[in-house]
């Protein structure tokens, strides 16, 4: 199929997934677009071990193959998804949270990935180096779909920023994160990280160099745009800025995610200010957050026909389901320390690690970089262990975390943080 039709195929897909959705389940738009994706595959699935003469499993086993889930994500949604995210996201909101941010995208990875990857390797006996992969590539959380159940329950404005700007931030952290562990893991041309000074330059490099080049540019695209009193060729700029800076960024070998979330903020905060006209503040705003629901909705239906692609029996779930496990420990982990390590300096909101760590959901990216992997003996198992936590984490996080929040909410008691 060419990239065209691909790209057909799935809108039209999710458009009627979506509807079946509002018609009948009525779950969080993006959930409810997985869940019926999950279904219908599934469906497929068994109707072709029924009627295995059909070859439907088989045709779309195939068509799953052409989208190329990781490349589809890594190499151009992803730049989208996490510029949309953070152009909606206050420079001032932000600067007040910013050492929860901070530690918590970087701390909180760094622990994530420990906790994950030695817990991983103790119970399927992997390599430690390649179960630290797998702790890193499941690490960054995703709350996109979960945000807009968050702000329904009426949720402190500080904790709606220490969430979103965690998984804007450490999206990025996680990525480098995993470059890193996967060249000193399996080195290939792509991939390769010969010790731990290299490690260090490499993160640096990437980590660094992708926020000074989303600065940069944003604030080359700022000044442009305030010369400019035309809504739609602002908007074309943005869309320039996010699509041509992810590109920069990869060839510049700095970490293009980072830079399109600093770029965004950028924009979002300093530009929609000082560069724009309240008209073109409108449609900036308006069509960034069409942009945002729709590439959520494919890369959601995305993920439930990724099932096509999995490798499942007995043994692959019961290990699948102990990631579940290990994932969850190790985010309360990744947010329960940063809070213990600032509580002396400041207060927190109540409930703020119950809903951080509920609320960390997996999503896109963890099933593009376990896709992305190089081929090992334990591919497949990493494989089907991340796709088990991202569905779970979705599904049933994604559809609890909206009752604990507002329980939290009208909780009047003293603002303890936990």
């Amino acid at each position: 199929m060419s990239v065209l039709q691909i790209a057909s195929s799935l809108i039209v897909l999710a458009g009627l997934f979506g509807s079946i959705n509002y018609l009948f389940l009525r779950l969080p738009s993006s959930i409810g677009i997985l869940i019926v994706s999950l279904l219908a595959s599934i469906l497929l699935l068994a109707v072709g071990t029924l009627f295995p003469g059909l070859m439907l499993d088989d045709a779309v086993r195939e068509t799953v193959r052409d989208i190329e889930f990781s490349r589809s994500l890594l190499d151009g949604m992803l730049g989208l998804l996490l510029f949309a995210g953070a152009l909606h996201v206050k420079i001032e909101d932000l600067r007040a949270e910013w050492p929860v941010v901070l530690l918590m995208a970087t701390l909180g990875v760094a622990l994530s990935t420990l906790v994950v990857g030695i817990g991983f390797s103790w119970v399927t006996g992997m390599p430690l180096l390649l179960a630290l992969v797998f702790g890193a590539l499941i690490s960054p959380t995703d709350p996109v779909a979960v945000l807009s159940v968050l702000r329904q329950a009426d949720l402190p404005r500080s904790l709606e920023t220490q969430i979103a700007g965690e998984s804007l931030f450490n999206d990025g952290v996680g990525y480098v994160v995993f470059l890193i562990l996967i060249g000193m893991a399996v080195p290939t041309p792509e991939h390769h990280a010969s010790g731990l000074s290299a490690a260090a330059t490499l993160f640096l490099r990437e980590a660094v160099g992708g926020a000074v080049l989303g600065l940069v540019l944003g604030f080359a695209t700022f000044r442009l745009m305030r010369l400019i009193d035309d809504y739609s060729l602002e908007v074309l700029l943005t869309l320039g800025l996010a699509f041509g800076g992810y590109e920069l960024a990869v060839a510049l070998g700095v970490s293009a995610p980072i830079m399109a979330v600093c770029a965004g903020l950028l924009i979002g905060d300093v530009g929609a200010r000082r560069g724009m006209s309240a008209e073109t503040r409108r449609y900036v705003d308006g069509f960034w957050r069409l942009i945002d629901e729709i590439l959520n909705a494919v890369l959601f239906l995305m993920i439930g026909i990724e099932v096509f692609a999995i490798v499942f029996d007995g043994d692959t779930v019961l290990t699948g389901l102990a990631a579940v496990i290990l994932s969850l420990v190790a985010r309360l982990t990744a947010v329960l320390i940063p809070v213990l390590l600032l509580r002396p300096f400041r207060g927190f909101e109540n409930g703020v690690v119950r809903v951080m760590t509920w609320g960390g959901l997996k999503g896109g990216i963890s099933v593009a970089l376990a896709l992305s992997l190089p081929e090992t003996e334990w591919t497949p198992l990493i494989l089907t262990s991340t796709y088990i936590v991202v569905v779970f984490s979705i599904v049933v996080q994604g559809l609890t975390v909206g009752t604990l929040a507002r329980r939290i909410a009208a909780d009047p008691g003293p603002a303890t943080g936990s």
